[in-house]
């Protein structure tokens, strides 16, 4: 059973918003921190935002900050990726990603190599 699974993904339009969801199993959603990334067709994959573990406090990718919204809710064991205005450079495989007792750098470039345990990914199109 995945450790890491991602919803919430799908096709919408220009403008629109969608809500990311990562949930945890066999996980503490407390001692982790969260990153979401995103891979496009023929590029690497990016990091889009990361909320550190203890802090709660979030990073963001330039290119997303003022239109994505990333949180944890522990009572649930999930966090979130709000994706708002979405552009048609978001469309992507969006991935979560969790790292135990880990803080997010602002540089989005970092969090890959600290991430332990990951998703399957979830698809987002953003088209007219």
């Amino acid at each position: 059973q995945s450790k890491v699974a991602e919803s919430g993904g799908g096709l919408v339009q220009p403008g629109g918003s969608l809500r990311l969801s990562c949930a945890l199993s066999g996980l503490n959603l407390e001692e982790y921190a969260v990153a979401w990334f995103r891979q496009a067709p023929g590029k690497e994959r990016e990091g889009v935002s990361c909320v550190s573990f203890r802090t709660g406090l979030p990073e963001y990718h330039a290119s997303v900050q003022g239109r994505f919204t990333i949180s944890k809710d522990n009572a649930k064991n999930t966090a979130y990726l709000q994706m708002n205005n979405l552009k048609s450079e978001d469309s992507a495989v969006y991935y979560c990603a969790v790292a135990r007792d880990y803080y997010c750098s602002s540089s989005a470039t970092s969090w890959r190599r600290g991430m332990d345990y990951w998703g399957q990914g979830t698809p987002v199109t953003v088209s007219p």
